[in-house]
């Protein structure tokens, strides 16, 4: 029996019950694959039927604000997805009358929509032959052919691709290429698989040269870098506080956030230092929310936080009521942070 052969019958028997498989709606499809994108299953169902519901249609998605979008996808990180996904809906409702690409060579065109989401939409909505390669499918192969590539080089990219080019079911694409990627998710899992029960355990490369630890490879991760956020939380007479846009290409684009000083920051500092992001206000009194920063961990920064408390007898001109905060999308942090007020 061939690989493909062996995977699909795995995923015939074990596959989990999702509710974008219940469908080939391009849309739908797209949607899911772009919120699975460094997210777990666990994590983003929540969110895609959270989408699903307000967003029936890519023309209501099209046609939503984009403040609606991003207090959506609040939490599920990685803003810039939301921001393509908005972008692409309004593209193809305004451009191509509503109507998904329905060829990889179109959809890969499309804002947000690299080589392996484009292979999945095209495969599952449309039953074209176009290979998926996501980090699962990545593991699966390298351990199976016994490959050392290191699977985030040029050269690795390129020959993955053409080696699951080479071994997919070609006559049930729409299914294999969910089984392979389902089979890296719950059965080849990156760290200690059950090897015993594998369908694949009589060929595989690995397990017989004892690999299964060391592949796939990856090259070394860029260094973290470290950055002190000092968010200013102000309130006013009439206990009202302040937020501001992010602007910029930075993190969290678009998204709300208390005003923000960005570097080393005592108690003895701080109020010669928050005019560099506030008007002059008088403060009467500071205090320090959290003694101990906060480190939130990004891909490739770790953000110290601290929230400052201040308070003052001024009235802010556009203050904003703390019980109105929710309504705004705000990084995950900061909405952590509201939820203790």
């Amino acid at each position: 029996m061939t690989f493909s052969q062996k995977i699909l019958d795995w995923y015939a028997l074990n596959k989990r019950s999702l509710p974008w498989r219940s469908t080939v709606n391009p849309y739908k499809i797209w949607l899911s694959e772009i919120m699975l994108q460094q997210t777990r299953v666990a994590q983003g169902t929540s969110y895609y039927l959270s989408f699903e519901k307000h967003f029936p249609t890519i023309f209501d998605l099209a046609n939503a604000s984009e403040e609606k979008v991003l207090k959506l996808w609040q939490g599920l990180g990685y803003y810039s997805r939301a921001r393509n996904l908005h972008f692409t809906a309004k593209h193809i409702v305004n451009n191509l009358n509503g109507e998904f690409p329905n060829t990889y060579k179109e959809l890969v065109k499309l804002k947000g929509v690299g080589d392996y989401t484009a292979s999945a939409i095209a495969s599952i909505s449309f039953n074209e032959q176009q290979a998926v390669v996501d980090g699962n499918v990545y593991r699966v192969l390298s351990r199976y052919y016994g490959i050392d590539l290191p699977v985030n080089s040029t050269e690795g990219v390129k020959y993955f691709k053409t080696l699951a080019t080479e071994v997919m079911h070609s006559s049930n694409i729409r299914d294999y290429n969910q089984g392979i990627m389902e089979f890296g998710a719950i059965q080849c899992v990156p760290k200690n698989p059950d090897c015993k029960i594998c369908p694949l355990n009589d060929s595989c490369v690995a397990l017989e040269k004892n690999l299964i630890a060391t592949l796939p490879v990856k090259l070394k991760k860029i260094k973290v870098k470290k950055r002190n956020f000092n968010y200013l939380v102000v309130v006013d007479a009439v206990g009202n506080t302040l937020l501001q846009q992010r602007t910029g290409k930075g993190i969290w684009q678009n998204l709300y956030q208390f005003p923000l000083l960005e570097e080393e920051v005592s108690e003895d500092t701080i109020l010669e230092l928050y005019n560099k992001v506030l008007p002059k206000i008088d403060v009467n009194s500071v205090t320090l929310y959290n003694k101990v920063a906060i480190v939130h961990k990004l891909s490739h920064q770790h953000l110290h936080t601290h929230f400052w408390v201040l308070h003052t007898d001024a009235v802010l001109e556009e203050g904003i009521p703390f019980s109105e905060l929710e309504k705004y999308p705000v990084p995950v942090l900061i909405a952590d942070y509201i939820k203790t007020l």
